[in-house]
């Protein structure tokens, strides 16, 4: 059996097991191991469906084991959870001036106290050192305790078969939208045990990437290259080669935030200039001879003719140039059977060619309005991405009545996006919350050609967007044949948007959510967690877990600078991970208190404070229980059965990340994944996680659209699945992916 399939279909809340013989319709008698496995499954808060079950019971004791280790590798109970206090829920007391004393004793030697094993002397009468479970002057911790937790609930796993994983890689493949960060690693998984379906139908460029560097793996460079429809797809897959972005960021960009990312707060100890010569060295282009063929014969095979060629490759021209040179193309041209590329790179070092953009942006100056319509309508997606500002530029009746000729052609996703923020564009006093290609989150001014217009004017704009988008989606259900009669709709479902825009750049290990998913909160206490350093040997590697507070008139902040607040209790700063286990701070939210003293919500937060950005692998994330949650006596608070959600950090640019909302007034988590710079919380913009909140409130929720589908299909809509012909609930939601082939595919 393959632990990374058995991953993979955890996150669908199944287990993957081969092709068996399973007879549903005799009772078998469970076998030792089988009960012991269940047993030990359970304390993990996993439980097995009956058929799973009856599968389970058939494998041997091997199999079994690997499906044991993997649950206690994504529910973390492996990893070292002792944090630096003991029952750190009571506050230690410790303030700067213990701080200032011992390392005024540290300087100057020959004070009483006691030398902790890092070699720091805590001098008498500062720190509680029986509170402690490491340095509470370096934050590096000395002792590990056993996780010992009660189960507190329990999730059923179902039975995966290979014709569910083949038909979930279906959707994956065939998805409308970009993959978040989870489906790209289920999707690289698939590929590397089973290869490419033979029948395979990849619609997104991003998608077909992973599926071009299987084949390449495979030594099938040829039958990848019919994937490649222009050359702006090889560059993508190049840049995804070089980089491990599926998008193509400009080098500069990733090169300013590393530096941004190894700068610090004191002088001695940033390292911003290094970062810059080192990232500027990783990102120069080194291809062999064999490569560069490769590249070479896919560029010269495009079947595209070649002034349309340049004209594509002409808005990423600093990068072809550096491509073109490091893949020697100009050498190879001069071969035999090379004679296109030696066109190709002719026309585009001339520029003997002519840009669609600077045509658009040259008859746009001069306010001409036909032939700026002319040249928008050869491009409908284009068009539908500048429909908001080309609305205000020459009007919305003339815009949207040229807009409606190409609307079918329009995908599907740009018309749910024009109907989601079409009300933030237009409205005067909006915050704008954008993620630039490779940045992070930024809040941005509203369009001033927005002023131009009355409230009047604008409010008439936002309604004529919505009625032609609306009447889009409308016709597409109208137009898809449903034979069914009856529809269950969760209620759940109404407050989960469709995943177009914001895709998470993190892995789920558990079920996956959408983004803007909200979690009910059943307890009166939420905990936050982190875990990091897992694997890695000891060494200096601070990792800050934080939460800001805001109330009406004011934000407070709970962080390693300050431990206590009014309704926030954090177990202590760590700076220094130890020997190959990890290590882990927490925080406590009590909810009664917050609501007594007015917080609106809570945002939780984890930086990188050492130089770079988030340590890869670290695992961060909220527990909530109906009952309470111990913390045991050396100060080990996680229980994996409590876990409501969490996400592992897979490597990447983000020095800070708020991933959630906590409403204190609604008591619900909105999970959230958004980057901001900065080695601390207090960087973080409150104004730039309302207007982010904002956006993700425009969004169109799921079950809103399956009630129009409902209407335009005749569907009664039933409270009983089990009488029900189409059956929408949590567990279908959990694949993105069909979700977005439901609404999205076109």
């Amino acid at each position: 059996m393959k632990t990374n399939l058995i991953k993979l279909s955890l996150r669908q809340n199944a287990i993957y097991l081969p092709e068996l013989k399973i007879n549903s319709e005799t009772t078998h008698t469970m076998s030792e191991t089988t009960a012991v496995l269940v047993a030990n499954c359970a304390k993990l808060g996993y439980g097995f469906s009956e058929g799973l079950l009856r599968a389970i019971n058939q494998i041997n004791a091997t199999d079994k084991m690997v499906i044991l280790n993997t649950l206690q590798e994504v529910t973390n109970v492996d990893k070292n959870w002792t944090p630096l206090i003991r029952n750190w829920d009571i506050p230690t007391g410790e303030s700067i001036l213990d701080h200032l004393k011992t390392a005024f004793a540290n300087i100057f030697p020959g004070r009483s106290g006691t030398t902790l094993a890092c070699g720091h002397l805590i001098p008498e009468n500062t720190f509680p050192l029986e509170r402690y479970n490491g340095c509470p002057f370096c934050g590096t911790p000395f002792t590990f305790s056993e996780l010992d937790y009660k189960v507190d609930k329990v999730k059923t796993l179902d039975l995966w078969t290979k014709n569910d994983l083949i038909n979930y890689v279906k959707t994956l493949l065939s998805s409308p939208v970009a993959l978040s960060a989870t489906q790209v690693d289920n999707l690289k998984i698939y590929l590397t045990e089973f290869g490419v379906p033979s029948d395979a139908e990849v619609n997104m460029k991003e998608t077909q990437m992973l599926v071009i560097d299987e084949l390449v793996q495979m030594d099938k460079a040829s039958e990848a290259g019919r994937y490649f429809k222009s050359p702006v797809d090889i560059l993508r897959y190049l840049w995804y080669k070089h980089t491990g972005y599926l998008q193509i960021v400009e080098p500069k960009v990733i090169s300013r935030r590393v530096v941004q990312n190894a700068c610090h707060f004191r002088a001695s100890l940033d390292t911003s200039t290094t970062a810059k010569i080192t990232s500027m060295n990783e990102l120069k282009l080194k291809f062999s001879r064999t490569e560069a063929k490769m590249y070479a014969r896919w560029i010269n095979n495009i079947p595209l003719d070649i002034a349309t060629q340049c004209a594509q490759m002409h808005p990423k021209r600093g990068i072809w140039v550096r491509v073109i040179r490091a893949l020697r193309l100009g050498e190879l041209s001069k071969r035999k059977g090379y004679e296109q590329l030696r066109e190709l790179l002719d026309t585009f070092y001339n520029q003997n060619y002519e840009v669609w953009q600077g045509r658009v942006n040259h008859f746009k100056l001069k306010n001409d309005a036909t032939n700026t319509f002319i040249l928008l309508k050869q491009r409908p997606g284009l068009f539908a991405r500048s429909l908001f500002s080309t609305m205000l530029w020459f009007g919305y009746r003339e815009t949207l009545e040229h807009f409606k000729q190409i609307l079918d052609q329009v995908p599907a996703r740009l018309v749910y996006t024009l109907n989601m923020y079409a009300d933030i564009y237009f409205t005067k006093d909006a915050v704008r919350s954008v993620k630039p290609l490779g940045g992070v989150n930024k809040k941005i001014a509203v369009n001033k050609l927005v002023n131009l217009y009355n409230n009047e004017q604008l409010t008439e704009m936002k309604e004529a967007v919505r009625n032609l988008t609306l009447l889009k989606i409308k016709q597409r259900f109208l137009a898809d044949k449903n034979d069914h009669r009856s529809i269950y709709i969760n209620q759940e479902l109404y407050d989960i948007p469709v995943a177009i825009g914001d895709r998470s750049q993190q892995v789920q290990d558990l079920p996956e959510a959408l983004m803007g998913t909200s979690f009910p909160v059943e307890g009166d206490t939420v905990r936050l967690f982190m875990q990091w350093g897992a694997g890695l040997s000891a060494q200096h590697l601070d990792m800050d877990l934080s939460c800001c507070v805001a109330y009406a008139d004011r934000t407070e902040f709970c962080s390693y600078s300050r431990l206590t607040i009014a309704g926030c209790q954090h177990s202590g700063d760590i700076r220094s991970i130890p020997e190959k286990v990890g290590t882990a701070e927490y925080i406590d939210l009590n909810l009664s208190q917050l609501e007594r003293l007015g917080a609106r919500y809570v945002t939780f937060t984890c930086n990188a404070y050492s130089n770079g950005s988030l340590s890869p692998n670290l695992v961060v994330g909220w527990m909530n229980s109906k009952s309470r949650m111990k913390i045991s006596k050396s100060g080990v608070a996680y229980n994996p059965t409590a876990v409501q959600h969490q996400i592992r950090i897979k490597g990447g640019l983000a020095k800070g990340m708020a991933f959630g909302v906590l409403d204190v007034a609604n008591r619900s988590i909105l999970w959230l994944e958004m980057e901001f710079g900065g080695q601390i919380v207090q960087q973080m913009s409150v104004t730039m996680v309302e207007a982010f909140l904002q956006k993700l409130a425009a969004k169109l929720k799921i079950g809103d659209l399956l009630t129009l589908k409902a209407k335009c299909q005749a569907l009664n809509v039933v409270a009983d699945p089990s009488i029900a012909d189409e059956v929408y609930d949590l567990k279908w939601a959990c694949n993105s992916a069909a979700v977005s082939a439901l609404f999205l595919g076109d």
